[in-house]
């Protein structure tokens, strides 16, 4: 199995079926490619076929291109969801972890957020969170167990909301939703955790880019000084969160953004 040379696998995920949304870049991909390093099949989902094509080459450069699917949906759309879980089944058999990643919500004040934004917000948030969590569940309890990781936010606990009020609030219904289904599936060997993320993705990467001031600023408040990489700092952490490793771990909020927030 190919490896980064500065990549140290230790979880394992050999026979897991992983299905990713907004798998086509940033934290989307370095999860794909970590879970495929750990040995699983991954299922990417994701708006823009040409992105997921892009990242299922590489995740087939580390197994192989038949332990790699794309499927192209806005999740946002009624039915899409299920599509997507439905399909992912009949291409590898079942769902062993659902990785809740795309959500379209951005920071915008609040005189700005108008009703068509926070709808369309709702709807690729919690509602997909949801739809997605409902549609593989019985698969995972088929299965004996599986575990759900949705991204979240750490912007809900900050000192200033200011600008982050659509996006947080969304964040923070996905959070609820996850949370509840580890204490109502618990029972049933399925484990949900949310994970609050701070990575170098391309919208990221355009905020530097353009607010160059602001971005140094925003570094200087991460203990460890620096934004995290999508694979090394999160997805190595999100394969340890859907591994055995951490059985008895469930419920969790995980910040990955180098001790700055205060959760």
């Amino acid at each position: 199995m190919a490896r980064r040379k500065d990549t140290v696998v230790t979880e394992n995920l050999t026979g897991k079926i992983a299905l990713i949304t907004g798998g086509g870049q940033g934290i989307g991909r370095g999860v794909a490619l970590e879970f495929a390093r750990a040995g699983a099949k991954c299922f990417l989902v994701g708006r823009t076929r040409s992105k997921l094509e892009a990242v299922a080459e590489e995740v087939a450069q580390v197994t192989s291109a038949a332990d790699v699917a794309v499927y192209e949906v806005d999740i946002a759309s009624d039915g899409a969801c299920e599509a997507a879980v439905s399909a992912a089944m009949e291409t590898f058999g079942g769902v062993d972890i659902l990785v809740n990643n795309a959500n379209s919500a951005f920071p915008v004040p609040l005189d700005e957020s108008g009703d068509d934004f926070f709808d369309y917000a709702l709807r690729t948030g919690p509602r997909a969170v949801l739809r997605l969590m409902r549609a593989v569940h019985p698969s995972m309890v088929e299965r004996g167990g599986g575990v759900i990781i949705t991204m979240i936010t750490s912007s809900a606990v900050r000192w200033d909301t200011s600008g982050f009020g659509v996006y947080a609030a969304t964040k923070e219904a996905m959070r609820v939703l996850t949370r509840t289904a580890s204490s109502e599936w618990g029972h049933e060997g399925i484990r949900a955790h949310c994970v609050a993320p701070h990575a170098l993705t391309p919208a990221l990467e355009w905020w530097i880019e353009n607010n160059p001031e602001e971005a140094e600023e925003f570094v200087r408040t991460i203990p460890m000084g620096r934004i995290g990489d999508p694979e090394r700092d999160i997805g190595q952490a999100v394969a340890f969160l859907a591994s055995d490793s951490s059985r008895y771990l469930s419920g969790a909020v995980i910040p990955l953004d180098g001790g700055q927030s205060r959760w």
